[in-house]
């Protein structure tokens, strides 16, 4: 199947979350990008549930890193949200850990993210 749509969540690499942390953190940016592409790009997230719901994990090193390429996603008019944590764990409450960018045209996604290693 060929994939016209995706979407990329950047996790933070200092903060060396365990698997099941990074996990949460991933799909609460997973559903909070999905949320807000339905109603921004109505189309965008149609044709990205049709196709499948593509979704890569890939690293940012730092929180600036993270910012950034949130910033980079909204300059370029695609659904992206940042995480913070809420503290109950791993991590101190409202530490920045990931930052969901799409779903949306897989090339604008991948102008943004299609440096990052994936994880």
């Amino acid at each position: 199947m060929n994939f016209d749509f995706k979407l990329v969540v950047a996790v933070r690499r200092d903060l060396k979350l365990s698997k099941g942390k990074m996990a949460a953190q991933v799909a609460h940016a997973a559903v909070m990008c999905a949320t807000k592409s339905r109603s921004s790009h109505p189309e965008w997230y149609r044709r990205w549930i049709g196709e499948g719901q593509k979704k890569v994990v890939v690293y940012v090193d730092t929180t600036e890193d993270l910012l950034a390429t949130y910033n980079a996603a909204l300059s370029a008019k695609l659904p992206a949200t940042l995480v913070r944590d809420a503290g109950h764990t791993e991590i101190p409450a409202g530490t920045l850990t990931v930052a969901g960018i799409g779903p949306g045209p897989e090339e604008k996604v991948d102008e943004i993210t299609g440096h990052l290693k994936l994880v």
